[in-house]
């Protein structure tokens, strides 16, 4: 058996500039895809959601404006008080608003189960990308 380091954030889904509602979102770290963190939001009326982007990504974005492309997290406020988090797909977006210390508390513990900088894939992986690599573009689309 193996662990994973999971964690639980009130988070404030940005609906409006005048309107927000307060969501939970589960926090998922598993060392076996060492370089991500899995983020389920829990929508109100709605199935969850989840997302997955890189820790370092998310380490990067409580101190300073992180990410290009769908996931992109900065620092609101001084002190490492909040943290935006700006998610987009060809199916919508989302703006949210989280508290700093939970998620650098919980990165806290992910670091402590694969250290930043020491994570290692699994041969099977590698073994996964080297087939894929080997195809070449024969089956590509």
């Amino acid at each position: 058996m193996h662990s994973t380091v999971q964690g639980h954030v009130v988070m404030h889904f940005e609906v409006s500039n005048e309107l927000s509602l307060r969501i939970v979102v589960d926090l998922e770290y598993d060392p076996l895809d060492p370089y991500a963190v899995r983020c389920t939001f829990h929508l109100p009326g709605d199935t969850p959601v989840a997302w997955v982007f890189a820790r370092e990504l998310l380490l990067d974005g409580i101190s300073n404006p992180a990410g290009e492309g769908d996931v992109r997290i900065h620092p609101v406020g001084g002190e490492l008080s909040d943290v935006r988090i700006r998610l987009c797909s060809p199916e919508g977006g989302a703006v949210l608003r989280a508290p700093a210390p939970p998620l650098i508390a919980f990165l806290a513990r992910t670091d402590r189960l694969v250290p930043m900088g020491q994570e290692i894939v699994s041969g099977e992986l590698d073994a996964q990308l080297a087939d894929i690599l080997s195809r070449g573009c024969e089956n590509a689309g």
